[in-house]
Formats: structure tokens, sequence, C-alpha cells
């Protein structure tokens, strides 16, 4: 592809237009989108407002106000977004701890049934949440396989299939209907994990029947470094699982102060602890700007962008590790290099914002709502010239920060 053909396919974007509404810095090209949305203004400025107006001005009458609802009124706003329906899903705590309420209520269910089932490779923190939850479940254990041997690790003792739908090296995506069907098949309640699928790709939770699901909101949705998670629980399973973290905002009544636990109905009864306020803002703002989504528009565009960068790593002779099928991908394309976190470095340094992921991946973002097929057609240029003159082999690069 030509800049000029690029910036065709910008003058026709449906998509353009959208770029305005985020707060970018000159002379970046950002492909990390899929790690840390970037900041937008509606953001910003709910923010602004959360804590100059909010609990500056109006203090602690803010609670009643609008503060206390925000876990329900953000709810109905990611709910679209995953295909579920508003009264299906709350928003609040982390995508851990929402994992690990889901895990462990699943767990409790059937005494004959103490096994989740997962994929090794799977994102660590998911693991490592399941490790802790079968831990607090007597008799529970953890069966993490190899992706070929998924399906032959369901079974009669198998409680819940934990799955990531679009895995974080690799993009490469998990049919939701087939496996949902699959879990179901033996028994077993079918858990998404949504961190990479949320704002990224269409999301169909009730048409594929599953029964539990959770996401962070940094990502594609930008809510904003740390901002509050969601977690998705079909409706016909409210009243039958229960919340092994019974904070006070959980309750029934919170306000009453009463000594018992008594689970609020719904989706209310996953709350734990105080909404944090300020996060809550920041997200609030950035999901606004998806209420006119155009989605057909959104998938095209990731896959052309894909295909820019994917003829861009081929020309530069970079492996692709994920799939050039759209529909069995996300929205972020993976090179393997033995030397990939110093060429990541280095493609930091000339403008181009990636990330990498051990042992050997450069993972590329490709966000359409504020990339541009010349910013991607640009950042392939300079993918070509990083891999033709070597400037990785330089030993500053090689030298790991905290945060990869």
């Amino acid at each position: 592809m030509t800049l000029e053909q690029a910036r065709a396919l910008d003058a026709a974007d449906p998509l353009a237009h959208l770029r305005d509404r985020f707060a970018l810095p000159g002379g970046v090209i950002y492909l990390d989108g899929n790690s840390l949305g970037p900041l937008t203004h509606a953001g910003r400025a709910a923010v602004a407002d959360c804590v100059d107006r909010q609990w500056g001005d109006r203090l602690i009458r803010s609670w009643n106000e609008g503060w206390i609802d925000a876990p329900v009124r953000l709810a109905m706003k990611v709910a679209p977004l995953i295909g579920a329906a508003p009264h299906e899903v709350i928003v609040g705590d982390t995508t851990s701890a929402n994992l690990f309420k889901a895990l462990v209520a699943a767990l409790r269910i059937d005494p004959e049934r103490r096994v989740v089932v997962s994929e090794l490779g799977n994102f660590p923190t998911d693991l490592h949440i399941a490790e802790g939850a079968v831990a607090c479940v007597p008799g529970a254990t953890l069966r993490a396989v190899p992706r070929a041997d998924l399906e032959a690790a369901l079974g009669h003792d198998t409680a819940v299939l934990m799955l990531t739908h679009v895995h974080y090296k690799t993009a490469e995506r998990f049919d939701m209907a087939a496996w949902t069907a699959r879990a179901h098949q033996a028994g077993a309640l079918m858990l998404w994990d949504l961190s990479h699928s949320a704002g990224a790709v269409p999301v169909a939770l009730n048409a594929a029947g599953a029964d539990l699901a959770v996401g962070c909101t940094y990502k594609y949705l930008n809510g904003g470094p740390g901002a509050p998670a969601f977690l998705h629980v079909a409706e016909r399973w409210h009243e039958h699982l229960e919340s092994p973290l019974s904070g006070w905002m959980g309750h029934a009544e919170p306000f009453a102060f009463a000594d018992r636990y008594q689970p609020a109905p719904g989706m209310k009864r996953w709350l734990v602890g105080t909404p944090p306020m300020l996060a809550m803002a920041s997200l609030e703002g950035a999901l606004d700007l998806w209420a006119d989504i155009d989605w057909p528009a959104l998938t095209a565009k990731s896959a052309a962008l894909f295909d820019i960068l994917a003829r861009a790593g081929e020309a530069a002779g970079l492996p692709c590790v994920t799939p050039l099928d759209p529909a069995g991908r996300g929205s972020h394309i993976s090179f393997r290099h033995p030397h990939a976190y110093a060429l990541a470095q280095a493609l930091i340094e000339r403008g181009v914002i990636g990330d990498f992921r051990d042992p050997d991946i450069l993972r590329l973002g490709l966000t359409p709502l504020y990339l541009s097929h010349e910013d991607v057609w640009r950042a392939g240029e300079r993918l070509r010239e990083v891999m033709a003159a070597e400037p990785w082999r330089e030993e500053r690069f090689a030298t790991r920060l905290a945060v990869t």
C-alpha cells in the first residue's frame, strides 16, 4: 500500500471524526491502546467536574446526586458493547476481583463439580486468580491444559470453563458460541474474560448463551489507568449464585447497617466496596462516545489497519503470530522476534508506541476510533526502517523497565 492509498482510505473513513474526541499527543503514533487507551476529552471533562463541582462544591451530597448509582448507570452503557442486557451487568472493582467472585460462586453450585478448566498460556492473572479461588473451596482444583486439549479436559467434574475470548499475546479469538456450547454439553458453566474484546470486536454474550463474563475498561474502552472493571451474570443465575465477597455495597440495604448480611437482588449483590468516583467519572465520559459507533465500519477498519501492518511486517521479515482471518482474531497484531523488547524500545524512540510480551512478542494495538490508515502506514514504514538499520542491537534498548 502506498501513502496515497492510505490517505484515500482516510478520506472515505466514516470513523475519522472520532479522532477529535481523544487527547492525542503530537509526534506519537499510539499502537498500545490494547493495553491502555488514550485519554478522551469527555473523560477529562468528567473528572474535572467530579473533582471541582461534585466533590469540591457538593461534597457528600453528591452520593445522592448520582454517585451511588454509578455502578448501575455505567453498566447500562457497557452492556450493549458485550451483548448483554443492562440488568445483567455491574461496573466496579477490578477484573481480577470480579473473576475471583465469579469462579468461587461457580465452584459452590454443585459439590460434585469442583474443577476449573482453563488454558495454559492464558493471561497469567486469570490463572493466578483461579489458583486462589480453588484454594477457597474444599476439594476444588484448577485444570489448565494446552488449547488443543481443552475440549478433552471437560468432564463430569467440571464446574466452569474459563477462557479469555481474545488472547493477550497472539490476538487469537475463540468462537464464543461454539465453546459455550461445549461447556454446557459437559454440564459446566462458561466464563469469558473480555478484556481484549470489549470495544475491539463485536461480542454477543446472550446470543452465545454465556453464563458469566468479566472484563476491564482501560484498554479499548479508554476508561483510564486502573478504571473499574465489569462483571456479567446471566439473568438465569441471579438467584442461584452468591458472591463470596459480601461487602456492604452488595447488601440489600447497605445503609440499614445491619449486622447480618442479606444480598441485594440482581447484579447489585456483586458489589463490594465504595465506588471509586474519580475513576468512574473518567470511564463514564469515555463510554459516552460509544453510543453511536458503527460496528461494521469499526470491524472493517480494524481489518484494513491489520493488513497494512501485516504487509509491513512481512516485508521486514517478521513472522506474524496473529491469525490472518479477521473472524479469528481481536484488534491487535503480534510479531515474533528474538529481541522483541529491544525492537519495541527502538520503535518507541522513533515515535511508535507498542509493547512487548515475554518472551519474544512485539505487540501493536489497532484501535480504529483514533488511528488513521496513514498513522499505521507510517508505523509500518518505521518498523521496516528499524528492522533494516537494526538500532535495536544497541545495548541501551536491552535494559528492561519495570513495565514492558
